[in-house]
């Protein structure tokens, strides 16, 4: 029984053939259907996100791992509020905001308001002690033209260091900064020219060559040379960053973009960037200590995510993404809820997520490298997660694909290991329910290092398609689980030390069809209703 197959499934899904799958499963399955909706039911559009944003920041508390907890940072009282006079002979403010800027800085530090209104701006730059506050109402529309970006500043493109347009608001090096207010920023027209300059001429490891000298890495869009799209706010090389309050809209590429930040706010804000081509709404790069909760994602591309350098330059900074905690937030459209990758290089490791709820993205939980990449994800654990119309909910996406990758994507023979060789290992998905999906879990691993030390545990779900394949893994365990599928197909590829512990399968027939291939597959146990039952390469019908 299929009520709809990944080929046709679209990112626009119908919510009336969702009510279908849903319906025909509880019809199926009742009592199944009951349960699935005890766990993470508080979990609703309502009580995470930035509507629920609460006043005042709880302590981090039960992380699995030791992080201090982040407090708001304070600016001195000054307030300068912009006016109608700050409007150039361009018709945008950036030279009077900019200057208001440094000015309060200088002075100690203070607020810097933008009231009520429609305000045009290129680059702002922020400051040391200021906070840059878009009361209620205030749009700040960025310029589409790169000549508003100039002159090149240091900043980093998808985990390569360059000289490039930075972002509509940028900082370097600079201490206790801030973005708040219920205003909102947002990119150009849809129809400005920048949007059409092509983003690099291929991958971006491709076009800069990584032993050139960075300050020689000139992506300025000048005489022929690459313009890299700025992208909405990201500081780098900064301490004690704060973005609360704000809404982001129509961005050209990421929206929030940390860079080598530390101790890091991120709370209240919404994206909706939709229709821009890798518009990621919260981007964390090579960052430590960093909290993110109640905000509210709807992303062109993912929508929270973990990075940490690209390849051999982010091999040569190799700067981790550590302790990390997202708490309370909704993922709404975007090719994946929570994406580690894919750049990995400097490593990413101790991330908390929980009391989050996905409803509506490509993928649930995301895995990303590439060969080339480099790092080791580990110490990443997701719990109390609701996700709802999902494609898939678990992938392992760690090879690409030929086109962007060429022989790399290639998953046979085995490559040499070495330090570009990636590592994704000790990764912890437990109290969950996955109300609906097309699949439950695709994994395509490297085969020189397998993805290892995976533990699924304590979930309900409702699934058309099981395992779709899982390729390369030595080390996975699904436990406590309450699985109910359309379909009772399951691919094993060249996978060993794979445990099924109190499974309870809710399938066609009561049977499940795995099939086990691959020279390297062993070990792969299920047990279930009292049973052990240790399967053998070919097709398995078990129960």
């Amino acid at each position: 029984m299929h009520l709809f197959k990944s080929d046709s499934y679209r990112d626009g899904r119908s919510n009336a053939r969702m009510k279908l799958f849903l319906a025909a499963l509880s019809l199926i399955y009742p009592v199944f259907a009951l349960h699935a909706q005890d766990a993470c039911a508080d979990l609703t559009t309502e009580t995470v996100g930035a509507g629920a944003m609460t006043e005042d920041i709880a302590p981090i508390g039960n992380a699995p791992f030791k992080m201090k907890d982040l407090r708001l940072p304070t600016f001195p009282d000054r307030v300068v509020t912009v006016t109608k006079a700050a409007v150039g002979q361009d018709g945008m403010i950036t030279e009077a905001v900019n200057g208001m800027i440094a000015d309060m800085s200088e002075r100690g530090g203070g607020t810097v308001i933008v009231p009520e209104g429609h305000w045009k701006s290129g680059r702002i730059t922020l400051k040391s002690n200021v906070d840059l506050h878009l009361e209620e109402g205030a749009v700040i529309e960025f310029s589409g033209s790169i000549d508003d970006y100039q002159p090149a500043v240091f900043t980093r493109h998808e985990g390569v260091e360059i000289m490039g347009a930075g972002a509509f608001i940028y900082a370097n090096g600079e201490k206790n900064i801030a973005l708040t207010g219920r205003g909102k920023i947002m990119g150009p027209p849809m129809d400005a020219k920048m949007r059409t300059l092509p983003n690099g001429k291929s991958v971006v490891e491709n076009d800069v060559p990584h032993d050139m000298p960075v300050n020689e890495r000139i992506c300025d869009g000048y005489e022929g040379r690459t313009f890299y799209r700025p992208k909405s706010f990201s500081p780098i090389n900064c301490k004690n960053v704060l973005v609360e309050g704000v809404t982001f809209e129509r961005s050209v590429l990421w929206n929030v973009n940390p860079v080598y930040c530390e101790n890091v706010i991120i709370r209240g804000i919404t994206v909706n960037s939709t229709d821009v081509p890798s518009g990621d709404g919260i981007d964390i790069s090579s960052c430590k200590n960093v909290l993110i909760e109640y905000s509210t994602l709807n992303c062109g591309d993912d929508c929270f995510t973990l990075k940490a350098g690209r390849c051999e330059d982010g091999l040569r900074v190799n700067r981790p993404t550590e302790n990390v905690v997202i708490r309370y937030c909704l993922a709404k459209e975007g090719h994946g809820g929570i994406t580690c990758g894919s750049e990995t290089a400097g490593g990413i490791r101790n991330v908390y997520l929980h009391d989050c709820l996905f409803y509506g993205t490509r993928t649930g939980f995301r895995f990303k490298t590439r060969r080339n990449r480099g790092g080791t994800v580990e110490g990443i654990t997701y719990e109390n997660v609701r996700l709802v119309d999902v494609r898939e909910a678990f992938t392992w996406d760690l090879l690409g694909s030929k086109t962007y990758m060429g022989e790399l994507a290639r998953r046979y023979p085995p490559l040499e290991i070495t330090p570009l060789t990636p590592t994704v290992r000790g990764i912890t998905i437990r109290n969950f329910v996955v109300e609906s999906a097309d699949r439950l879990l695709t994994v395509n691993a490297i085969p020189e290092i397998p993805c290892s030390g995976v533990l699924i545990e304590n979930g309900r779900i409702r699934t058309n398609r099981i395992i779709r394949t899982m390729n390369d893994v030595d080390g996975f365990t699904f436990s406590n689980l309450e699985i109910q599928a359309t379909d009772n197909r399951m691919t094993i590829d060249d996978s060993r030390n794979v445990t099924f512990r109190d499974v309870t399968f809710y399938v066609p027939d009561n049977a499940i069809d795995m099939e086990i291939k691959g020279r390297k597959a062993a070990n792969i146990i299920i047990t279930c209703n009292g049973k052990t039952i240790n399967c053998k390469p070919g097709v398995n019908k078990l129960f």
